[in-house]
């Protein structure tokens, strides 16, 4: 009995993390930009924004755009000024640097199911 009960507390404290890792595997990403992992979070749509211009695409139309911006902006660091959560919802206010200048960076995340989607990126310079 003691082992079930273990093995279930385990079980539950892992799913707990998983459920809320997905802000924090974001920011990871965006700091040695990667656009693979961060795409991993995406929505089935999600609306990304870059320099005031603003759409929404596929997962996989979102990581082609996303590796794009990466490419012809290379990133050097990113740095969370401001992070909270209402609900099920999850946001992110930080500064992106890359060689072509600073990206004021939001996050908008939301519970979907087990795990946290990311519905919206923003880059503004």
């Amino acid at each position: 009995m003691k082992k079930i009960l273990s093995a279930l507390i385990i079980t539950i404290s892992l799913s707990a993390f998983n459920i809320t890792n997905g802000l924090t595997d974001v920011v990871e990403a965006l700091k040695v930009g990667n656009a693979n992992i961060v795409s991993k979070y995406f929505d089935n749509i999600v609306e990304i924004s870059l320099s005031g211009k603003s759409n929404n695409y596929s997962k996989s139309q979102g990581e082609i755009i996303l590796k794009d911006f990466f490419t012809n902006n290379t990133v050097k660091s990113f740095t969370v000024i401001h992070q909270g959560a209402a609900g099920d919802s999850e946001f992110c206010i930080g500064t992106l640097v890359t060689q072509r200048g600073n990206f004021r960076t939001t996050l908008n995340l939301k519970q979907k199911g087990d795990k946290k989607v990311l519905q919206e990126i923003k880059f503004e310079n």
